[in-house]
């Protein structure tokens, strides 16, 4: 299993929205573009247009990835969904850990386990452990622990959607609730309550957003 970047990004959107949006979910294409490219919850940030977007959903149907839902009853836009749970046989809180790697990149436990919240809520980090174990160690591993770098107080785990993973100095980029070497100081125990805040509130930002149908970009 290889996926394209745009495909893990679809794939990740399909599974997010299904969860967080169900009254508007299968996606249309413009509502699948605009997802994949929001600018909150997002790494990296992506500027796809519609022919892309199409092209991944088409390869992604032919791979048994996603399922076209023609129009009928008056309707005239074809909409999309995803079937990933079907092909992996995974359960809500395994494909809920996979989209958001997805969607967000390499994370911690902690991480996965407030940014999960929406898709689903896990009780505690030992179940958010026990979910990436058991990705990991399927015949085919999904995820796969990433070493702890120097500095870092966990390690992190990343998707294998797209083949193995490139742990490279670009991840760094993607964590913007990281500690600046300003706050460095502060107590460990302070900067990551603050972190969990940080992410907290992001995702109630996005949720505010989805709610109202619109962009980040377009609030104005």
């Amino acid at each position: 299993m290889e996926l394209p970047a745009e495909a893990v990004r679809v794939l990740g959107c399909l599974i997010e929205k299904a969860r967080t949006v169900p009254d508007t979910y299968p996606l249309t294409l413009n509502s699948l573009v605009s997802a994949c490219n929001q600018s909150s919850n997002r790494w990296p940030v992506t500027d796809y247009d519609a022919g892309t977007v199409q092209r991944t959903l088409d390869d992604l149907k032919v791979d048994g990835w996603v399922r076209f839902v023609h129009p009928s009853h008056g309707e005239r836009t074809t909409k999309f969904r995803h079937v990933v749970d079907e092909r992996l046989g995974l359960g809500d809180d395994e494909l809920a850990v996979l989209a958001v790697l997805g969607l967000r990149g390499p994370q911690t436990v902690g991480e996965l386990r407030t940014r999960c919240e929406r898709l689903h809520p896990f009780a505690s980090l030992d179940e958010v452990g026990r979910v990436l174990d058991q990705l990991a160690a399927r015949d085919e591993p999904l995820v796969v622990a990433l070493p702890r770098r120097s500095g870092e107080r966990e390690g992190r785990w990343a998707h294998l959607l797209g083949g193995p993973v490139d742990d490279g100095a670009s991840y760094e980029s993607a964590r913007p609730e990281r500690a600046s070497s300003a706050s460095a100081s502060v107590g460990g125990e302070a900067v990551e309550a603050l972190t969990a805040r940080v992410v907290e509130l992001e995702a109630q930002v996005a949720r505010l957003y989805e709610l109202l149908g619109e962009a980040p970009d377009s609030i104005g």
